[in-house]
């Protein structure tokens, strides 16, 4: 048994019960004290239906007022909440179910249909018409165990099967107070979630909210016209974003510039190219690029805006209490290592590796002041005649191009080199687009070995639910495309 905390949600309700905790779609409000009497009340229902300490369900949800109240509600019973990316077939949800010998799967009237194709020996309940419980007899959790497991969530999958990453109570509780001890903590905060809530950047501004005692408001999905109104309107001071997000943002801002209230634009993802930090360092948009990822239970390392420019394109270093090293000698490219108390205990039903620190399969370097810089995935690597080419770096020089609006880079065979890179890239105007004239520009801001040997138009790039690029299908994509 380990340490032991007070109920998050309880304790915010002893402090703040009146406060707005969530802002919600079509213009719903939850208070602290609704949104505890609604968890607890679904979490009665659950233990009434014998739903208890360690049960394993499954969420399948979308970003709507079910998804904080069931998480709530299943720390409330000492249940583990699996949560489902809504985006996936039904057979890739029949395979994450079986892997995490799933008991019970909770969706929704939009879902119920993939969630039932997915399993027929699941009992598979409708949020919509669950019966909550308000018997005082039924007993609930008072503290929470950090070392306990609550939540898994599955790798986003860019190669081979997806992995359950097991967060504990404890993990998400540091990664909340690791991000407040570096972005700041203010009682006016707010944060505006159009990150999926079954992806860790969304799930942990949930996290965030009832730790910090801060209004969350949520968004169904990211639009990049709904979030401005929400940052000029509404007093929002936070926003969570990937790179694809942000660009979005800032040519939906035009020439205007943020209200000074607003102080954080938390930019994770992977690289960011440098096309896009110095758009936002022009306009004065608090950029703090970070690094993290599932296994991290997000953020683990920010860049603050004040190296924004002397730092460009730096993840900055890592947080407070964590630790993060390079395997290779300082200014060298090697993988990425970390360790601290929101770092994964690892994947359910996978052998734990007896090391310090967690390799992340991620490749960067850090430079004499330490600052670390990510390159690309070690997956991801395009080895051409014993060289190494990080699409990233190339995908960079790539969107810099007039016109150019999103790249990607994957390898393909080569009989001479082994591997060759091949562009994709998202263009404004395809009739116009020369592909000779791309083709020019690397050449003049890459080594030879590094130039795309063919470049492809596309409509849009393939994104995992963290909009991550999914580089091996490129290609796929392109057919499909074509088809």
């Amino acid at each position: 048994m380990g340490e032991k905390i007070p109920h998050w949600l309880d304790k915010q309700v002893e402090l703040n019960p009146n406060k707005e905790a969530l802002r919600l779609p079509h213009r719903r409000t939850l208070t602290f004290k609704e949104l505890q009497i609604k968890s607890r009340a679904v979490g009665a229902g659950m233990k009434q239906k014998g739903i208890d300490k360690g049960t394993t369900i499954a969420l399948l949800l979308d970003n709507q007022e079910e998804m904080p109240v069931w998480i709530h509600a299943v720390s409330y019973v000492g249940a583990i909440a699996v949560l489902l990316n809504n985006r996936l077939t039904a057979e890739e949800i029949a395979y994450q179910l079986n892997d995490a010998d799933v008991s019970y799967v909770f969706t929704n009237d939009r879902l119920i249909d993939v969630a039932s194709e997915a399993t027929s020996s699941i009992p598979i309940w409708n949020v919509d018409d669950f019966q909550p419980s308000s018997r005082e007899s039924v007993s609930l959790v008072e503290d929470l165990d950090l070392d306990e497991v609550f939540t898994m969530m599955y790798t986003s999958g860019t190669t081979g099967h997806p992995k359950a990453v097991m967060h504990t109570y404890g993990n998400h509780y540091y990664s909340a107070i690791s991000s407040a001890l570096n972005l700041g903590l203010q009682s006016d905060d707010q944060w505006l979630l159009c990150l999926p809530m079954f992806h860790v950047g969304g799930f942990s501004m949930i996290m965030k909210g009832v730790i910090y005692g801060v209004t969350v408001e949520i968004l169904e999905k990211f639009h990049a016209e709904t979030v401005l109104e929400a940052i000029f309107n509404r007093g929002i001071t936070h926003v969570s974003v990937v790179t694809v997000m942000l660009q979005r943002l800032i040519e939906q801002l035009g020439n205007q510039t943020y209200p000074d209230h607003f102080r954080c634009m938390l930019l994770g993802g992977g690289p960011v190219p440098e096309k896009v930090l110095k758009q936002s360092y022009e306009r004065n948009i608090p950029v703090f690029q970070t690094y993290g990822m599932t296994e991290t239970s997000s953020q683990i390392a920010t860049l603050s805006p004040e190296f924004a420019f002397q730092k460009l394109g730096s993840a900055g270093k890592a947080l407070s209490p964590a630790s993060l090293i390079v395997d290779a000698d300082q200014g060298e490219v090697g993988e990425i290592l970390v360790r601290g108390p929101m770092v994964s205990k690892g994947y359910y039903n996978r052998p734990v590796p007896d090391q310090d620190y967690f390799r992340t399969g991620d490749l960067g370097y850090q430079d004499e002041d330490g600052f670390l810089y990510v390159v690309d995935r070690v997956k991801d690597v395009i080895i051409s005649g014993g060289e190494n080419i990080y699409p990233a770096e190339i995908e960079s020089v790539l969107t810099s191009y007039p016109g150019v609006r999103e790249a990607g880079v994957t390898g393909r065979k080569d009989e001479q080199w082994g591997e060759a890179p091949v562009a994709f890239l998202v263009v404004d105007d395809p009739t116009s687009f020369r592909k000779e004239d791309v083709l020019r520009f690397c050449e003049e801001k890459l080594a030879k070995y590094k130039w795309p040997k063919d470049i492809h138009t596309i409509t849009s790039l393939p994104r995992n639910a963290s909009n991550k690029i999914l580089r091996r299908k490129l290609f796929e994509a392109l057919e499909e495309e074509r088809l």
